[in-house]
């Protein structure tokens, strides 16, 4: 089994079976658990929650981007945020990237981010500043410094 099969398809974490919070099991509450867990450098809620989204919301975010043949222009909001399971799944594989990156887990973080850009490339996502940006356009962005910095060592 490949990297990114083992960990896309991991079984539940152990800290998921100590008691994480799936009082409510919405990609939208998942995934800000998983951004607030990232914050607070819990890695282990980081892979429950991310895991979690991944797990019951993956195959509609797979339809929603099937479904779609460009990313969907700003001014069309409610046709963005109807995409819910799309959006959050792809933010999911962002998050877990990055905790994994924080961990020094460069090669799991790659395999993330590179299937995160091809699974989800029009997944958008609200920043509450006022615009919408694109996990796949920062998962490609840290791509490239991941294996910039790989190449200069």
């Amino acid at each position: 089994m490949s990297l990114l099969a083992s960990i896309i398809n991991a079984e539940t974490p152990s800290s998921l079976q100590r008691g994480g919070d799936f009082s409510v099991t919405s990609s939208a509450a998942l995934t800000r658990l998983a951004w607030t867990a990232l914050a607070a450098k819990d890695f282990d809620a980081v892979a429950a929650y991310t895991a979690k989204c991944r797990e019951l919301y993956e195959a509609e975010a797979r339809r929603q981007q099937s479904g779609l043949t460009a990313v969907i222009p700003a001014s069309e909001r409610e046709r963005i945020f109807s995409l819910s399971s799309l959006n959050d799944v792809a933010v999911c594989y962002l998050v877990a990237g990055q905790g994994l990156e924080l961990q020094g887990n460069t090669s799991a973080a790659i395999a993330l981010y590179q299937s995160l850009n091809e699974k989800f490339p029009f997944a958008q996502c609200w920043d509450n500043k006022g615009w919408f940006w694109r996990p796949a356009a920062v998962a490609r962005t840290r791509l490239y410094h991941l294996e910039f910095d790989a190449a200069s060592r």
